[in-house]
């Protein structure tokens, strides 16, 4: 190997495994921490008002309700007495120690791309910085055929494919640190890359263009996060690099406010990251091709016509629609006239993903119910959209619903309401959010992948 290629190699694996920096050995712990983090594992393995790490949160997918493990050092309910090599698999290849497969509701399909430094750390943490729990979560109990984990072989010899990271010596050292994170332990494909007849995520790098291109989940729309060029210039597009580190990092930014399962994200995972991760992540997506526009979207003068002819009719409040005039008496505090919301606090309602997104459950939920952003170490001021379910039928709802999606240049089908009554009573089954309580608990949104 040339000196040309070798060294962009030394430098990329030395960021791979030197990021955060830890002082010697004695770190080993935090270092395993620091990747737990990273890799959000107590959002799935704690139970609402649970221990941390204890398991029992009942994850909904298309096949039943599948438990999450415990995965505390407890030696009879956890994972205590697990070897190293035993751990390794099951974070890899969805293996438990006694040879069963894991269902893949574990995201180790993306896992498996963990170097054996970091698998190494995560072992020391688990096994040396965690408390044991003495709990045993409720048993997973699928119908025939998905109570078979014997099947879930073939499930993973066609899909679950992904190798060890190998960093490209052709690439920035930064960008391929932000491939890592988010093909592995970040495993953002989950719930941004859309699935396959199997439930399978169709893409788990970014060699494919399916891959973070955007999916349903739960009914929300989980957005596109290939932030590159060649798009509408709509979403995460048009964020520069920073504004995707802001958002990470507090939940805020100057485009958006995070809102849905993004807020248990960025509460306990992504706001603990250093900011040379932060940005190693936005650089990635920004290295990832957008999805191609649609023909029939509205170039940028367009909407910024659209913009302002829709602020000028609310501004003149004449004739207005019943849908403006929703917006004015319930939205147009916050949001403005011209939907540009306001800078880390309030989102901006033009280009909005959410709000133009095929289904419009996550914007019905969000009327609804409210928001919440998460508190986080930079930011942990919470400054809450109220839900307007006490003040608002169901046909007000669908009639300013199908306002936002049309005005600004938005282009969005309408919204009936039939399908807000769904949404409000699958909201009176449910809790809001997960973010975090002032105790340290974790209270999980219904539908946590």
């Amino acid at each position: 190997m040339t000196a040309r290629y070798l060294i962009p190699l030394l430098a990329c694996c030395t960021l791979l495994t030197a990021s955060p920096v830890f002082a010697d050995a004695d770190d080993l712990v935090e270092r395993g921490a620091y990747l737990a983090r990273a890799g959000d594992c107590a959002a799935c393995h704690t139970a609402p008002e649970g221990k941390r790490f204890a398991g029992g949160l009942g994850i909904e997918s298309p096949f039943g309700t599948i438990y999450s493990t415990n995965i505390t050092p407890d030696p009879e309910h956890g994972i205590g007495h697990y070897t190293e090599e035993q751990f390794a698999a099951a974070l890899r290849d969805g293996k438990r120690a006694d040879g069963a497969n894991l269902y893949p509701a574990m995201p180790y399909p993306s896992y498996a791309n963990l170097t054996d430094e970091d698998v190494h750390a995560l072992y020391a943490y688990f096994m040396q910085g965690v408390e044991p729990v003495a709990t045993q979560p409720p048993e997973t109990s699928l119908g025939f055929p998905f109570n078979q984990r014997w099947g879930i072989t073939a499930w993973n010899w066609l899909f679950a494919d992904q190798e060890t990271f190998t960093p490209k010596a052709d690439r920035n050292a930064l960008t391929e640190r932000g491939r890592y994170l988010v093909e592995g332990l970040g495993h953002c494909g989950s719930c941004h890359t859309p699935r396959g007849i199997a439930q399978q995520e169709k893409a788990l790098d970014d060699g494919d263009d399916a891959y973070l291109a955007g999916a349903e989940l739960n009914g929300w729309w989980a957005p596109s996060l290939r932030a590159g060029k060649g798009g509408d210039g709509q979403g995460i597009e048009g964020w520069d690099t920073q504004a995707i580190v802001d958002y990470l990092k507090t939940g805020r930014n100057v485009h958006a406010t995070v809102g849905g399962e993004m807020t248990s994200v960025i509460a306990h995972s992504t706001s603990h990251l250093t900011d040379q991760d932060l940005t190693s992540i936005a650089q990635y997506l920004k290295s990832l091709p957008a999805n191609p526009a649609n023909e029939s979207v509205a170039s940028a003068d367009e909407r910024e016509q659209a913009t302002r002819e829709t602020a000028a009719r609310l501004t003149a409040a004449k004739h207005l629609s019943d849908g403006e005039r929703l917006y004015i008496d319930n939205c147009a505090a916050c949001h403005f006239n011209a939907g540009e919301g306001a800078d880390r606090v309030f989102p901006q309602l033009a280009g909005n993903s959410l709000i133009n997104a095929d289904d419009p459950t996550g914007l019905i939920h969000t009327i609804l119910a409210g928001a919440r952003p998460p508190a986080t170490p930079t930011i942990p001021a919470q400054l809450p959209m109220p839900g307007f379910s006490w003040r608002l039928s169901n046909e007000e709802v669908a009639t300013l619903a199908t306002f936002v999606r049309g005005a600004w240049g938005n282009d969005a089908e309408p919204v009936t309401a039939e399908q807000v009554a769904r949404v409000r009573a699958s909201i009176k089954q449910a809790p809001l959010s997960r973010a975090p309580d002032p105790n340290g608990s974790l209270n999980h949104e219904d539908g946590d992948q």
